[in-house]
C-alpha cells in the first residue's frame, strides 16, 4: 500500500509546519497561556484565511474534504507546537456535531461562521458523573410548547469560556443512563439562566464548568432527531481522540528532539550524556515507541476514512497505544532533562503535562484497552 502523503496534504502539513516555525515559538505561545484570552485572536483569522478551518468537513458543507487522514496531517504538526488554539474543541468537535446532525439551514447560518472563524462554539457533552461513559447524561430538557426547559450541570467544557454558542448533551427521555433519550440543543452561552467559570487545564488549554438553571431554548434549536444522539456523540468523541492521537505523535517527536539535542551538550562528569550506553537504549525506545505510534495512528485514519467515519476497534487499539507511548516518552523526556526538564520556563516540562492530559482524555489507555478487548 502507498501511506505517502497526497499532493495536497504534503501542501497542507507544510502550510501548518511553516506557521508553527515561524510564528508560533515558545515565548508566543507562554505568552497567550498566561494573557487573560483563551486564544490569539489574530492567529485564529489567520488559520481561517489558510483554510485550516475547512479540513474536517466535507466538501457539501463547504470544507476541504472531511477525510480523517487530512485530519491527522494537521494535527500532528500542532501537535508540535503545542497548539493553544480551539482547533479541536471548536472546529472538530462542535462543528463535526453540527455537521452530522443539523439541517440545511442549520448548516448553512452556522459552518459558515465556523470555517470563516467567525464563530467559536464549544461541544458540552460531559458531566461530573460520567466518567468515560457517554450515555451517562443527567442534564435534562423538558418539552414545554415550543421550548425546551435545560436545566443541569456540565463540566470541563473545551472551549466553553470563549463560545459564542454551545452543543449541548442533554436528557429528553429515560434514566441517567439509558443511551436512548439523548438529545442535542444547541443553545446561545450569553441565555438567561447559564452560568460558566472558565479556567485553564494544567496544560494550558481553555475549559469551562457550565450551569444551566432553566434556560429557555427554542424547540427549532433541536439537533437532529429528539432521543437519538448518543451514536452521533460516540463517533465525534472517537473522531476528537484520534485527533489527539496525531497532536499526541507531533508533541512526542518535538520532546524526542528536544532530549537528543540535550544529551548532546548536557555534561556529566566532564562528558556529555549522550555518551552513557544506559542513556542511548533510553532514547532508542523513546524513538521506537515514537514510529510504532506514528504508524497505528495511521491505521486508525485509514480506517476511519474506510468505514465512512466509524472504526471504533481500530480507534481504541491506536489510543490504548499512543496513551502508553505518550507516557514512557514524556516522561522519559523529563527525567533525562532532569530538574530543568520541569521548570516553567523550559519547554519539555510543557510538552510532558499535555502528553499526560492527552492520556486520559476522551478515554483513558485502561478505557480503550477493554473497549478493543470487547469489541
Amino acid at each position: 500500500m502507498d501511506f505517502s502523503l497526497s499532493e495536497e496534504q504534503q501542501m497542507l502539513q507544510s502550510s501548518v509546519s511553516k506557521f508553527i516555525s515561524q510564528d508560533y515559538d515558545w515565548d508566543s505561545r507562554q505568552a497567550i497561556v498566561k494573557s487573560d484570552a483563551a486564544f490569539n485572536a489574530d492567529h485564529w483569522k489567520l488559520f481561517a484565511e489558510l483554510g485550516w478551518l475547512t479540513v474536517p468537513f466535507s466538501e457539501e458543507d463547504g470544507g476541504l474534504g472531511g477525510s480523517a487522514v487530512d485530519l491527522i496531517v494537521v494535527m500532528e504538526e500542532l501537535g508540535k507546537g503545542l497548539l493553544i488554539e480551539p482547533f479541536l474543541a471548536n472546529t472538530v468537535m462542535a462543528g463535526g456535531v453540527i455537521a452530522a446532525t443539523a439541517g440545511e439551514e442549520q448548516k448553512e447560518s452556522l459552518l459558515g461562521g465556523v470555517m470563516e472563524g467567525s464563530l467559536q462554539l464549544a461541544f458540552a457533552y460531559a458531566e461530573t458523573q460520567s466518567r468515560y461513559n457517554l450515555a451517562n447524561v443527567e442534564c435534562s430538557a423538558s418539552a414545554e410548547g415550543d421550548q425546551f426547559i435545560v436545566s443541569g450541570h456540565k463540566a470541563v467544557v473545551l472551549n466553553g469560556g470563549a463560545a459564542d454558542k454551545l452543543v449541548v448533551a442533554v436528557r429528553t427521555a429515560g434514566d441517567s443512563l439509558d443511551r436512548d433519550g439523548i438529545s442535542l440543543l444547541l443553545i446561545d452561552a450569553d441565555s438567561a439562566g447559564i452560568k460558566r467559570r472558565a479556567y485553564a487545564t494544567v496544560d494550558g488549554q481553555d475549559a469551562a464548568d457550565i450551569w444551566f438553571d432553566k434556560v429557555s431554548v427554542p424547540a427549532a434549536n433541536l439537533l437532529g432527531e429528539a432521543g437519538t444522539a448518543i451514536t452521533v456523540i460516540e463517533n465525534i468523541i472517537d473522531r476528537a481522540a484520534l485527533a489527539i492521537c496525531a497532536e499526541a505523535v507531533g508533541a512526542m517527536e518535538v520532546a524526542l528532539n528536544k532530549t537528543v539535542e540535550y544529551s548532546k551538550i548536557r555534561k556529566q562528569f566532564n562528558v556529555t550524556l549522550s555518551t552513557f550506553q544506559a542513556l542511548q537504549h533510553r532514547m532508542a525506545r523513546m524513538f521506537m515507541e515514537t514510529q510504532q505510534a506514528k504508524s497505528i495512528l495511521v491505521m486508525a485514519a485509514m480506517e476511519m476514512d474506510r468505514l465512512g467515519g466509524s472504526a471504533p476497534k481500530a480507534l481504541s487499539a491506536a489510543k490504548a497505544r499512543i496513551g502508553k507511548a505518550a507516557r514512557l516518552v514524556g516522561q522519559e523526556a523529563v527525567q533525562i532533562h532532569g530538574g530543568v526538564g520541569v521548570t516553567d520556563e523550559l519547554d519539555v516540562g510543557h510538552y510532558f503535562k499535555r502528553l499526560t492530559t492527552i492520556q486520559f482524555l476522551f478515554g483513558s489507555t485502561d478505557f480503550h484497552t477493554e473497549r478493543f478487548a470487547s469489541l
